[in-house]
């Protein structure tokens, strides 16, 4: 089974993205696909490198990274939410005359397109939140 997924809340305001990250994990660990991981709306919120939760937390900003690492995903974030909120990739940050890059390892910014052609080479889509 190849999945998209949709993650639209934050890490913050819900445990969505906690049960996506876990139904993500065991789908690829039992051999399914995942086409791609689009983040939206306030789930652009795992996508900033700077984040820091506090120790007795889970870092999910670096449990997505590491997960796209070992399994080539493809973490793709909206860039008109992005840019709602403050995210951005290091062109985007120039044009805007901006010092940083603010997008974490193994995510980048992508735009409704991504989504729309995850939607149509997958065989299920979920979303969460």
């Amino acid at each position: 089974m190849k999945y998209a997924i949709q993650i639209n809340t934050s890490p913050y305001h819900s445990g969505s993205g906690h049960v996506a990250y876990q139904f993500v994990k065991t789908a690829l660990e039992m051999g399914h696909q995942v086409s791609r991981i689009f983040f939206y709306h306030d789930g652009v919120d795992y996508a900033f490198k700077y984040t820091t939760p506090p120790d007795d937390e889970l870092h999910f900003t670096q449990l997505w990274s590491d997960l796209a690492k070992r399994y080539e995903l493809d973490l793709v974030v909206c860039i008109s939410a992005a840019q709602r909120r403050g995210l951005l990739c290091a062109d985007e940050a120039s044009r805007q005359a901006k010092q940083d890059d603010d997008v974490a390892e193994g995510f980048r910014i992508g735009g409704l397109g991504q989504w729309v052609e995850a939607t149509l080479i997958s065989d299920r889509l979920i979303t969460f939140g």
